[in-house]
């Protein structure tokens, strides 16, 4: 199932199991995973795009491997919260994603999340060729760690 807001999904994952954060790119998919008490975030890898197919092939054997309950899919919305091309093809592909994996899907505001991982690792004095090979997973953590605290912070009200 896809939502588009965190609190419809809350309670399904309540579970305490891993998330994946996702940031879709064109040529790339950054991925990021939480640690099992769902607080921290973490770079796991960019899987290079070829066919929908082999792409979701991949990140069912990670949603296996790590046991995860859900995933944090990068929504693309513009400032002026209109929806553009990008949009429509995350849209896309999480449709694609539902017919094959079976866990929540859950479509989070990504605006600003790769500027904000670039500035991280300008500041971590990274080259631009390095930063060029970790920005997607890091604009993916950048993702999955909004989720988590905005997951955290409904706990506590």
């Amino acid at each position: 199932m896809i939502y588009k807001e965190l609190n419809d999904a809350i309670k399904i994952l309540e579970s305490k199991k891993r998330l994946i954060g996702i940031d879709l790119g064109t040529k790339t998919i950054g991925l990021a995973i939480s640690d099992p008490s769902m607080t921290i975030a973490s770079p796991l890898e960019t899987i290079n795009r070829k066919k929908i197919k082999i792409d979701l092939q991949r990140i069912q054997k990670l949603v296996d491997e790590f046991e995860v309950h859900g995933i944090i899919l990068g929504y693309p919305i513009n400032m002026n919260y209109t929806v553009g091309p990008r949009t429509q093809s995350t849209i896309s592909f999480a449709h694609e994603m539902e017919k094959v994996i079976a866990i929540p899907i859950i479509l989070w505001d990504e605006r600003l999340s790769t500027l904000a991982a670039e500035k991280v690792l300008i500041d971590a004095d990274l080259s631009r060729k390095k930063r060029k090979q970790v920005i997607d997973k890091m604009a993916a953590t950048y993702i999955l760690q909004g989720a988590l605290d905005r997951l955290r912070n409904h706990k506590k009200i």
